[in-house]
């Protein structure tokens, strides 16, 4: 019989004569009761499993009651236990790849769970080695547009300070002195590197450099030293190629006996004993050429130059050239970037400021700046001065100064001394309440950067006042006692612990900076050789100061340098700790431009400041603050950099878009850190 193509549909049988059928019939018959028997007697294996297929005995036997074939599933003919048997194993390798799969996918997580300890604990060698190794990679297989080299700047940015564009300033509307304040966000990056002036020297070292400079390292001209003060003129000589500034002993009646003078005037026998009245850091305001702090400079004072930009013949700019300390700004709308209580003394010779102006607040200012007990010297024609107008200018600024509790000492010539309050009461006691107020215990006076002026008196509510008589003397302030370091919240294991740290940091540094640390040779410096001179280096920044550890060890170890201790907006204020150690210092943004001119640093020193500004935030990039490093620094000028590995590795890469002699050092064996000593060419290629 043919197998239907259709269950269900009728099939044409050819008919057969009765005697076939009745014989069919009956085979049948008998066949079924053989089959009942045998399986009574014999049940199939087969059987149960597949219990629930069918409940028909005909069906299990693929017979059908019309006597067709049934399902081809059913069991019954060795064809169908044969298909039965496929989908079974079918049904058996799927639920065998599941199983591999779930137990794959458990294996993975307990493996993962059961080494994240160890995993954890080598992933950080592992990333460093990661790092290293991509970077060396990528400095073959980048792109040349991405390691491309900067480009040199145009001859006219050699002496280009960003921030400061008077012309730009007075089109945005700024006016009444205001066009020469910084204001930074308004110009265009220059992403390019500054060349040197064509006659450019190396300058001297110190203390020769404080005398002599060349003068193509300046942008000064004959016309402008002529016409510059009387006093200026007797301290200064120039030739074709160098300004001298005449010795301080040959002096007479220059700054050797002006600052004897202001010495006599508090009270003290000369200028060497400034120190023991409690004088330690100074403020000059308009310094001229720095030659007030050059001379103070050998009595252990530290005298801090400002003054506002100025496009050419700038006291900043020469100052520094000088080896002395100093940066762009100015008593004008805003606040200095100094914290309250940071200055001995402030000075101000013919600076050319009206003290007068907006109703007295920049004498505020100054206020604000000056510690307790400490003086402002003042010299200016104004105090001698017989036209009414002048006379009533004078009386407004005495009459001021007294309402800020400023003691006047009787005065010489054109020279005022007034002593600020060693105490509080005296504000008081003022009579009629006497303006200015003084500022609310919530004014904060610890962290100001350039706000706007404020009118009443700041820092009576800070913790560090403290009258100079009261305080240390130098050097013995540069080591905190317990009671100054509860100031700032510190212990004094951990200021101990810092301070040894550098010291040992300041060491391992002054060997490396030698030429051949970038030799291929396996000559290297090393404690065998011999240090670099003491006075090889002078003007130093320091880009992150902490407690300012890096600039005392320095001095510890007899250097020849001062440092700008500088503390980023982003990271725990200890400026007012560092100077009140006796040392000089700011704050500042270093996604901003330095306020300086070109080429006036040594030395530019960076622990962690890259981890702080580009770990978790990205307010500017890395190269943005790499080329303002060159901008600053001298021609053969160091940077040192230190920082972790993968952090080392990135700024690596980076060194040889601005053309610096680079090496990566390793400080210590298990040490996390690495050292980046660089230092930048001396290129005398002009710019096309």
């Amino acid at each position: 019989m043919s197998r239907p193509l259709h269950r269900g549909v009728p099939v044409r049988i050819p008919e057969r004569n009765n005697d076939s059928w009745d014989s069919q019939s009956k085979d049948k018959t008998e066949k079924e009761g053989f089959d009942r028997r045998f399986s009574s007697a014999h049940p199939s294996p087969l059987r149960s499993p597949f219990r629930l297929l069918s409940d028909n005995s005909n069906s299990m036997l693929g017979i059908t009651e019309n006597g067709l074939s049934s399902d081809p599933y059913i069991i019954g003919t060795p064809r169908n236990r044969h298909k039965l048997i496929l989908f079974f194993l079918k049904f058996s390798l799927v639920f065998v790849v599941i199983l591999a799969l779930a137990g794959s996918f458990w294996w993975t997580i307990s493996i993962s769970t059961a080494s994240r300890g160890h995993i954890y604990h080598g992933y950080r060698r592992l990333h460093e080695q990661l790092v290293s190794d991509l970077l060396d990679i990528g400095e073959i297989s980048y792109a040349p547009s991405r390691l491309k080299e900067l480009e040199f700047c145009y001859k006219e940015f050699e002496n280009y300070v960003p921030c400061f564009n008077v012309s730009d300033n007075l089109a945005l509307g700024f006016s009444d002195g205001n066009e020469f304040d910084r204001q930074c966000g308004h110009e265009l990056r220059q992403d390019c590197l500054l060349l040197s002036p064509p006659n450019y020297k190396i300058p001297l070292r110190w203390p020769t450099g404080r005398d002599i400079i060349w003068v193509a390292n300046v942008k000064l001209t004959a016309e402008e030293v002529l016409s510059s003060g009387s006093l200026t003129k007797r301290m200064m000589m120039l030739d074709e190629e160098q300004i001298s500034f005449r010795s301080a002993s040959l002096m007479f009646g220059g700054v050797e006996d002006y600052s004897h003078q202001i010495a006599e005037m508090i009270g003290l026998r000369n200028e060497s004993n400034f120190v023991k009245a409690g004088v330690r850091t100074i403020l000059d305001i308009d310094c001229g050429y720095g030659s007030f702090g050059a001379h103070l400079f050998q009595n252990q004072l530290l005298t801090m130059c400002i003054a506002s930009y100025e496009p050419s013949g700038s006291q900043v700019q020469l100052t520094l050239e000088r080896g002395l300390p100093a940066m762009v700004a100015s008593f004008n709308s805003k606040q200095l970037p100094y914290p309250s209580l940071s200055f001995d003394m402030l000075h101000c010779a013919r600076c050319g400021i009206d003290w007068d102006r907006k109703d007295g607040t920049l004498m505020i200012e100054a206020d604000r700046l000056l510690r307790p007990g400490g003086y402002v010297v003042w010299t200016s024609p104004l105090t001698n001065a017989r036209d009414r107008v002048s006379q009533e200018r004078w009386k407004f600024i005495q009459s001021f100064a007294e309402n800020l509790c400023w003691d006047m000492i009787p005065q010489q010539d054109e020279t005022v001394v007034w002593k600020k309050t060693s105490t509080k009461d005296c504000y008081s006691s003022r009579k009629n309440s006497s303006p200015p107020p003084l500022c609310g215990r919530g004014y904060d006076v610890e962290s100001p950067y350039y706000r706007e002026l404020k009118n009443c008196i700041g820092g009576t509510h800070s913790s560090r006042w403290i009258s100079i008589e009261k305080r240390e003397t130098w050097p013995s302030i540069d080591q905190l006692n317990k009671k100054d370091l509860e100031h700032f919240g510190l212990q004094s294991d951990e200021f101990s612990e810092d301070s040894e740290s550098w010291r040992a940091s300041v060491h391992n540094y002054w060997s490396l900076l030698s030429p051949l640390i970038f030799s291929d040779h396996p000559k290297r410096p090393g404690d065998e050789d011999p240090p670099p001179p003491y006075n090889m280096l002078r003007n130093v920044l320091d880009m992150n100061a902490h407690f300012g550890g890096f600039n005392s060890a320095l001095l510890h170890a007899g250097k020849s340098v001062w440092v700008m201790n500088v503390v980023p907006l982003n990271a725990p204020n200890y400026l007012p700790l560092i100077l009140d150690r006796g040392y000089v210092g700011v704050m500042h943004d270093w996604c901003e431009a330095f306020p300086t001119y070109p080429r006036t640093y040594d030395l530019v020193h960076a622990a962690g400041l890259l981890s702080l500004e580009f770990a978790q935030q990205h307010r500017c990039a890395m190269l943005d603050v790499f080329i303002e490093i060159d901008r600053i620094l001298r021609p053969e000028g160091w940077i040192i950099i230190r920082d972790t590995v993968p952090i080392i590795e990135s700024a690596r890469a980076l060194t040889k878009r601005l053309k610096w002699d680079a090496r990566v050092v390793e400080i210590e064996s298990d040490s996390d850190q690495r050292l980046l000593i660089c230092q930048k060419p001396f290129f005398k290629k002009q710019a096309n």
